[in-house]
């Protein structure tokens, strides 16, 4: 297991991307709140104000509205696990404690080590309290990656991800117990039952009705929505968006199959619609979050960022390509190209964000464990972030530009891309016969169409070189094989 890289640097030291450790910030009274929503394979052209079509997101439109709009935000990497360590610890996936999807018996994925969340033990050391609502996927429950042994004061949810893919779980976690949904057993039929994000989000808004106005908290809602499985309960909204669009059935896992409810995705006859209203659905639950903010009084001192985990995916009937979920930009979950790691992200902080507001500023996952302790006048974790703070209080000329990206990803043979300024080198199929590199100039083409690499080979050579300095071994995850 690796250190503590909460205030341990031993593990950036020298790396590229890494910032200076800082002491605690000075310029945050009053502390805000903050409220995190995170949604799980949401692409960036999933909502309205990101150019969706085919669907309405009203409240979470009305969060770019009332704050920031970033256009170039990106994930920790392109898929869960690993996006998730990059954001809690704030490291980048070449640094990362947890840096692919691997499942460990009986429960759960690999742990992050014990101290590892900055996000959360930051916080908390500051006076926070601090809540998860969600799904988290980073250690079982006991274990180091334990949200209790991350900083978390209350967690419900989803321990393991990948159980997360049923919608209609046999269990759920509150905490370190167990807590069985007796509704949904293969008795009954699947999706009358308990709807788990239904579930989860009432115990959301009762932590924030717990919270009390002399004490900040950190509330982080990590929803499944809208990962595959696609189902969401029998309403009004699913029977206005049945039949709206033209639709290929999808057959999946359901009862009988060995991954029904253990990884498997649920038949779908209405896949589109399904989507559709899953996303529809959240937003709905973004509109309550932050309507309770408001009959507590506590919306005008609380920071708010939506964003989603990576780009968009294929799994169980669902159709990127129909929604446009990628917008303008190529590829999807696993991908490293920008429609895989480029997601949404809005900032609502009133007083501190002007409103209407859209930016351009490259920024990742990494950097908000600096910004929310900053902001939070806390202790400011050593870790590969900025803090965006400048940026979102209306002072852009004080930010401090990251001088570069740096992505990995474990599956597919292996992969790894690292940006700089405009420009972005991919490298490919890794661990084949076969590895190959790719060069983008973002800046002329954002959607990576006009491969470089053959007209500007000593472009290759830099940033190659940048990419081989940014990367940690790590005998867990051999990115090129042993």
């Amino acid at each position: 297991m690796k250190t503590n890289l909460l205030f341990g640097c031993s593990l950036l030291a020298g790396a590229a991307t890494a910032a200076q450790c800082t002491g605690p910030a000075r310029e945050a009274a009053p502390r805000p709140n903050i409220l995190f929503i995170l949604a799980d394979d949401l692409g960036y052209g999933d909502l309205g104000c990101y150019g969706q079509q085919r669907f309405a997101t009203p409240h979470i439109d009305s969060l770019a509205t009332a704050g920031m709009r970033f256009t170039q935000c990106y994930a920790g990497t392109t898929v869960s696990a690993p996006s998730r360590s990059c954001l809690l610890t704030g490291t980048h996936s070449g640094h990362t404690p947890v840096r692919g999807n691997i499942e460990l018996p009986p429960e759960g994925q690999y742990p992050l080590p014990e101290g590892a969340a900055g996000l959360f033990l930051a916080l908390r050391e500051a006076g926070y309290a601090t809540g998860v609502f969600g799904k988290w996927g980073l250690g079982a429950v006991g274990s180091t990656g334990d949200p209790a042994r991350q900083g978390v004061d209350r967690f419900y949810g989803y321990n393991c991800q990948l159980l997360a893919h049923s919608y209609y779980p046999d269990h759920l976690w509150s905490d370190s117990l167990r807590v069985e949904l007796p509704d949904n057993t293969d008795d009954t039929p699947y999706g009358s039952g308990s709807y788990a994000p239904d579930l989860i989000h009432r115990e959301a808004l009762r932590f924030l009705d717990a919270q009390r106005p002399d004490r900040p908290f950190l509330l982080f809602y990590p929803t499944t929505i809208p990962h595959a499985e696609l189902i969401v309960p029998e309403d009004s909204l699913m029977q206005r968006l049945r039949g709206r669009f033209d639709e290929t059935p999808y057959r999946g896992d359901d009862a009988g199959s060995p991954y029904f409810r253990k990884g498997g995705y649920c038949s779908q006859t209405h896949p589109r619609a399904a989507f559709a209203a899953m996303v529809m659905r959240l937003d709905r639950y973004v509109g309550e979050l932050v309507g309770r903010l408001r009959a507590k009084g506590l919306a005008d001192n609380t920071l708010i960022l939506f964003a989603s985990d990576n780009g968009p995916h294929m799994e169980g009937g669902a159709d990127p390509d129909f929604f446009d979920s990628n917008g303008p930009l190529r590829g999807y979950k696993r991908d490293l190209y920008e429609g895989g790691i480029r997601v949404p992200m809005i900032a609502v902080w009133p007083g501190r964000i002007a409103p209407g507001t859209t930016t351009n500023f490259p920024c990742a996952f990494w950097d908000l464990p600096r910004t929310f302790a900053e902001a939070a006048g806390a202790e400011t974790p050593c870790d590969d972030g900025i803090s965006l703070l400048p940026l979102l209080s209306g002072r852009s000329g004080d930010q401090q530009p990251h001088d570069l990206f740096y992505f990995e990803f474990m599956e597919l043979d292996g992969r790894q891309a690292l940006r700089r300024g405009p420009w972005k080198l991919l490298h490919l199929d890794i661990r084949s016969d076969a590895p190959r590199y790719e060069l983008y100039d973002l800046d002329a083409d954002p959607a990576e169409r006009r491969d470089l690499a053959a007209e500007r080979p000593d472009k290759v050579e830099e940033l190659k070189a940048l990419m081989r300095e940014a990367h940690t071994d790590d005998p867990a995850w051999p990115l090129f094989g042993r």
